[in-house]
């Protein structure tokens, strides 16, 4: 795996490679996980949508522009020995941009092709108003590309986030019986995961039952849980601002014949795609091979979307198992996820995530692929 250097610090000096490289003299970020990622402050970003916040990275400087509702916040997450200078003064944060470009005496400044458009008109305005000859560069997902490989610190924090994730799944096979709501497997689900120390939910946890788990993205209804069916849970603890991501399929009762088929089919399917996986290969490749093995045995039709995803501090990252062509490089961290979905009957998915390795796949997931059969 490509050592790289760890830590909040290690990924500012990544970023000022990108700058020296491309000639920029300051970058501007907006974008909530990318600010999380650079600077290293756990549980204070909230990831509202809102955009409170702003960094100026120059090659001498770190600002970070917040205000007073998350300024002591940031004083006191920040990690030890950090050199990011936070300010809350002014409103106008496009402003504060230009002015701190004026003072670095810059002439070319780089934004996040993400950015929000009122945003960007407005730093425009400001460069203008400033009569400061600063040219803006789209920077074309370079943060987020440099986000799909993680470093040992958020490692760790990713495996300790699928531990509670693990422990919950274990937890789960003692809970489910008939006669639960989906809702109720649900709200039992999410709450052991926070009285395990989950900081807060990965995402919206699906759990799904009989024909309902022929929908990949079912919603938790209140349907009631019967003998015979299958039950589908999706879901992840989010620790430290990073996430975990797992699906599994149980059955209530003896399966049937259909029934075991699907499962062994996703099984396998899932178990031949992480032997092929290691450093430097091609994401759309593995993909293929998922579908060329459902293909194969004749359930094509009934699965449709892409085999993986990267995860951390968002749910959905670089690189992808999917349609697409991309790199998936050592020290990635991304799921596998089959699936066959038959409407009216019920479906099958089984996910676990882990980092890609220069030679193969070290999942952080520990709970069983086998069928879990519960008593009923």
């Amino acid at each position: 795996m490509t050592e790289i250097m760890n830590g909040p610090a290690g990924r500012v000096a990544r970023v000022r490679t990108l700058m020296e490289e491309r000639g920029y003299d300051a970058v501007i970020i907006r974008d909530e996980a990318n600010l999380r990622w650079l600077t290293g402050a756990e549980g204070v970003f909230d990831f509202t949508g809102e955009l409170p916040h702003c960094a100026f990275i120059s090659r001498a400087s770190a600002y970070l522009h917040t205000d007073s509702r998350y300024f002591n916040s940031f004083e006191e997450h920040m990690p030890e020995g950090h050199e990011w200078k936070l300010d809350m003064d002014g409103f106008d944060i496009p402003k504060w941009v230009a002015d701190h470009a004026c003072l670095e005496h810059c002439r070319v400044i780089a934004v996040e092709d993400t950015m929000e458009l009122a945003f960007y008109n407005g730093l425009t305005r400001a460069i203008e108003d400033a009569s400061l000859c600063c040219g803006i560069a789209l920077m074309h997902g370079d943060l987020r590309q440099m986000r799909a490989i993680k470093d040992a610190e958020e490692i760790e924090l990713m495996r300790r986030a699928q531990a509670i994730t693990d422990a919950a799944f274990a937890h789960m096979l003692e809970f489910i019986k008939p006669g639960l709501t989906e809702k109720e497997i649900k709200l039992e689900l999410e709450n052991y995961m926070y009285a395990q120390g989950a900081d807060g939910l990965a995402f919206g946890t699906i759990v799904a039952s009989g024909p309902n788990t022929a929908n990949p993205h079912a919603i938790p209804s209140d349907r009631v849980v019967e003998k015979g069916d299958f039950v589908l849970m999706d879901y992840g603890a989010r620790l430290g601002d990073y996430d975990s991501d797992m699906t599994r399929t149980v059955v209530l009762g003896e399966p049937t014949e259909e029934q075991r088929k699907i499962y062994d089919l996703v099984q396998r399917t899932h178990e031949e795609c992480v032997r092929a996986i290691h450093g430097g290969v091609d994401g759309k490749d593995i993909h293929e091979l998922s579908v060329k093995i459902i293909s194969d045995a004749g359930y094509g039709d009934y699965y449709g979307h892409g085999l993986g995803h990267g995860v951390g501090i968002d749910i959905h990252e670089l690189p992808n198992f999917g349609r697409r062509s991309n790199v998936v490089e050592a020290g990635a961290v991304i799921t596998v996820e089959p699936g066959v979905y038959l409407p009216g009957v019920g479906g099958v998915r089984l996910e676990d995530y882990g980092v890609v390795t220069d030679d193969g796949f070290e999942p952080f997931t520990t709970s069983p692929h086998d069928l879990q059969i519960i008593d009923c």
